[in-house]
């Protein structure tokens, strides 16, 4: 398997890339949070984890998602930040 990971630029940042029919739900409880994805929407993860690892990208920088942006109807926001 392969995925195709966008170089960073500082000039454009950041550039997601999302496999069609994705599917993310994030919910936590008191421990714990369970992000549920389907196939698709695992490797769309996999791609943002990715971005955020590739050497160049600054710490601080970070990709917020909630349901408003890409999660399903009811999920919880999150947020995940390179140090």
């Amino acid at each position: 398997m392969e995925i195709d990971v966008p170089k960073y630029d500082r000039n454009i940042g950041l550039q997601l890339c999302w496999y069609p029919g994705f599917s993310i739900k994030v919910s936590s409880d008191d421990s714990e949070v369970t992000m549920s994805a389907n196939r698709e929407g695992l490797l769309s993860m996999a791609n943002h984890l990715l971005n955020l690892a590739q050497a160049d990208v600054p710490p601080g920088t970070h990709i917020h998602l909630d349901s408003l942006n890409s999660l399903e109807d009811g999920s919880n926001e999150i947020i995940i930040e390179k140090i």
